[in-house]
């Protein structure tokens, strides 16, 4: 199955965990992207999107992220067949705006008729996990999941 993690980054927390769990998923063919480099015309039906982004600011994406939000929103794009799943970063002592990045590109993509597999999850720098003891045990119950519809 392919397997696309993109990425969209501020400080570069968000890319090294997407190359994280590109390697811990070495089985399947995996590709990482900075969201900056994603045009809304290249999702493809049959490869699996795992989308990592920090929050940033007053809950708004990162700057790596800016550009893919402001062509989803012009292109508005029918990303209908598109399966993808969402692991935000962020810090709880920001709480009115913990983790609003991951919510908006889950906005983004559902809004586009794109399908949501797993729940979102939210990683919290100021809590006791490691981001890769959230995001291994996420990404492998994502891929399980997509693996029946997605398996070529």
């Amino acid at each position: 199955m392919q397997i696309a993690i993109l990425y969209g980054t501020e400080t570069g927390n968000a890319e090294m965990l997407a190359e994280d769990i590109a390697a811990h998923l070495d089985d399947h063919d995996t590709s990482v992207t900075n969201l900056s480099d994603m045009d809304p015309a290249d999702f493809t039906a049959g490869t699996l999107y795992l989308i990592v982004t920090s929050t940033y600011g007053d809950g708004e994406l990162p700057a790596s992220a800016k550009p893919f939000e402001e062509a989803m929103q012009a292109a508005g794009p029918d990303l209908s067949g598109i399966h993808f799943a969402v692991f935000g970063m962020g810090d709880s002592e920001y709480e009115e705006t913990f983790n609003f990045g991951g919510k908006r590109i889950e906005e983004l993509m559902k809004g586009a008729g794109a399908t949501m597999l797993g729940a979102r999850v939210t990683h919290d720098a100021s809590g006791a996990d490691m981001a890769e003891d959230l995001a291994f045990p996420w990404a492998e119950a994502v891929v399980a999941e997509a693996e029946p519809a997605l398996a070529a």
